[in-house]
């Protein structure tokens, strides 16, 4: 009876716990549920929130100034001026120096072996006329050849008298053919050494040899060189005079490379010297050397001027300008743009005492001009001068362009 009544108990006990676990299962379902729905619900809500809030939009960033009073302006001098389309030309400065014209040079040289027996021009400077005797010119092989002319002459001549019966005739015929020949060979051999025509007249009418073969000049000029001497031998080919003709001159002037862009075959240049002060010549490049000094960094343009009385004189220095129009170009003083090593910066005036600091992108540079390709528009007024102090005051305030601002 005991154990039963034990047993029930044990029994009871155990659906009491049964029951006290359901309900604490119930309890945790119940608190979880609603609070997940409001999390779930409050997420939705987040999404909907941020799809009607209004996208906020870009603002375009207000360029910086500086600002400096109208009184102060006139203490440190500041000066403004406008950007505007100017004509823009180029002058290039430069030396040159005269040389002898390379067209007119005459080299006179002797053609065969000989000795120079008499110098008819006996020192460097002297001016002659063309056909003017230079040297007296001994040769054994030129003397050798006139006798070999005068022989084959007289025997053209024996032979083209008559003869005595038909074959003689013929044979005699032959013969005068034959010296002929050989007297023009001889005539041509004498041209060649440079013996004229009416000292080759005058071996046939003598019917003897020139001794020496006088050389002439084969153009008006100025020895400029002399190598022969009296006494001397000489070779076929040696040059024995450099005769130059000063009518014309060269007048070569050296660009520096970074000008050489900017020079062009044909234009005018205006010339000077201090031989003629006051005086001005103009002329036309003639040619641009293809070539670079290496030490100089420079190239060579040449002119052709007349020289009429033989003033100017070679090596004598020059001065050169070429005037080089580069068209209408918008520019700036050059005083205006402050170079910082990386960029170019402008202050522009906004009008009240306000200036912009503004980078621009600069071209050709000219005297005291800059043209400038980018950051400025027709119109816009920059300080001209100044401007060092202007930016001192930007940079304590802390005012700089912006970086790629665009006008």
């Amino acid at each position: 009876m005991k154990k039963q009544y034990l047993v029930g108990l044990v029994v009871a006990a155990m659906a009491l716990v049964a029951v006290v676990y359901a309900a604490k299962q119930n309890n945790a379902a119940e608190k979880k549920t609603p609070a997940a729905a409001v999390e779930h619900q409050g997420h939705d809500a987040a999404k909907q929130q941020a799809a009607e809030k209004p996208q906020p939009q870009e603002t375009q960033e207000e360029p910086p100034t500086v600002e400096i009073p109208t009184d102060k302006q006139q203490m440190i001098g500041v000066k403004t001026v406008e950007f505007a389309v100017r004509d823009l030309r180029k002058i290039i400065r430069t030396v040159g120096r005269i040389e002898y014209d390379e067209r007119k040079i005459a080299t006179v040289n002797a053609k065969f072996e000989g000795w120079i027996e008499k110098l008819h021009v006996d020192y460097t400077g002297r001016y002659v006329k063309k056909g003017e005797p230079l040297a007296e010119v001994y040769s054994p092989e030129l003397v050798a050849t006139q006798q070999e002319f005068i022989n084959a002459l007289k025997w053209s001549r024996q032979n083209s008298n008559g003869g005595s019966g038909e074959t003689g005739d013929r044979m005699k015929t032959m013969l005068s053919r034959d010296a002929y020949s050989l007297a023009d060979a001889a005539r041509q051999r004498l041209k060649f050494w440079d013996i004229s025509d009416d000292q080759i007249k005058k071996i046939e009418e003598t019917g003897k040899p020139i001794r020496t073969l006088t050389l002439y000049s084969p153009v008006n000029g100025h020895v400029v060189q002399k190598m022969a001497i009296s006494g001397m031998r000489v070779m076929p080919g040696e040059k024995l005079f450099d005769i130059a003709d000063l009518s014309t001159v060269w007048i070569v002037a050296e660009i520096y490379e970074n000008e050489l862009a900017l020079v062009k075959q044909g234009q005018s240049a205006k010339i000077s010297l201090s031989y003629f002060p006051g005086k001005e010549m103009h002329a036309l490049i003639d040619y641009v050397y293809p070539t670079l000094s290496t030490e100089t960094r420079t190239a060579k343009v040449r002119f052709t001027l007349s020289n009429p009385g033989n003033q100017m004189k070679p090596q004598m220095f020059t001065n050169v300008e070429i005037a080089i129009p580069l068209g209408r170009k918008l520019v700036v003083p050059s005083d205006g743009v402050l170079d910082t090593g990386i960029r170019q910066i402008v202050y522009v005036d906004k009008g009240d005492g306000y200036f912009e600091p503004r980078e621009v992108k600069t071209g050709l540079k000219v005297d005291n001009l800059v043209e400038i390709l980018s950051g400025l528009k027709q119109g816009d007024k920059i300080a001209s001068s100044a401007i060092f102090l202007i930016d001192s005051e930007a940079q304590l305030k802390g005012v700089k362009p912006l970086s790629g601002h665009k006008h």
